[in-house]
């Protein structure tokens, strides 16, 4: 259980830049820095990720909004803005190199065969995408394994969009202290196969992922409802068991 030190938050005024230092994991297709913030030594109790997928911009900056309002000494755990920045600079979901980052783990499921995605606001997944030449072809995959070894987190958090649910096959209490809070129902998968996905790389690792499936909802509106949860995430102040711990 996490103690129960008071935390100040940034004040408004100061939030409009990201004050916090960061460290570089590696690097995109396209040279562009992955960086992480907090701590850089495992083990740690969460990693939380967001933008593994380019055109999900949304996990990003609620992220963000919620990093920027905890003090530089009260950052927990450790905290990726952007698994996959060339495909947010380019509004795809892909990597610069047309790789789905999210089916490109060395996983005993990983296939060479592409895969299908639906557009936005469109039902038919017809969008076809590369897995990569082999399993773990692309350098934002090999750089967030690296981290992921370092910091030995004993549980991930990774936010996309927009399908509005937290995909926890170990149906965990952290999952469900989560649904409390922001409303969103638990389910043990997403209805469909992700063969070379993180999630089943980290089920190999036998380490335990959360999927927080954001809702497709507008920007305040995740904000309001989803920052508060990701702050006590960062700063610690939770416990699986027995909900939020005053700070």
């Amino acid at each position: 259980m996490a103690d129960a030190t008071v935390i100040s938050e940034v004040p408004r005024p100061e939030r409009g830049m990201l004050r916090h230092p960061s460290r570089t994991y590696g690097e995109s297709a396209l040279g562009a820095v992955l960086e992480s913030f907090g701590p850089q030594k495992g083990p740690v109790d969460l990693l939380l990720l967001a933008a593994m997928h380019g055109d999900e911009t949304e996990s990003t900056v609620v992220l963000s909004e919620a990093l920027r309002r905890v003090t530089e000494s009260a950052v927990k755990n450790p905290v990726v803005l952007a698994v996959n920045p060339d495909g947010m600079m380019r509004g795809t979901r892909c990597n610069a190199r047309g790789v789905d980052l999210n089916r490109n783990w060395p996983t005993s499921n990983w296939s060479p065969e592409p895969v299908f995605h639906r557009a936005h606001g469109e039902n038919g997944q017809d969008i076809r995408l590369s897995t990569g030449d082999e399993a773990a072809s692309e350098p934002e995959t090999r750089a967030l394994l690296g981290l992921v070894q370092r910091l030995q987190p004993r549980a991930i958090i990774s936010l996309h969009t927009p399908l509005g649910c937290i995909d926890d096959p170990d149906d965990s209490a952290l999952a469900h202290w989560i649904s409390q809070e922001t409303s969103l129902p638990v389910v043990p998968d997403v209805g469909y196969s992700t063969p070379g996905s993180f999630g089943s790389w980290c089920a190999e690792q036998r380490i335990p992922i959360l999927t927080w499936e954001l809702p497709a909802e507008p920007v305040t509106r995740l904000l309001a409802s989803h920052v508060p949860v990701l702050y006590r995430l960062i700063t610690g102040a939770y416990d699986a068991q027995a909900g939020p711990v005053d700070r």
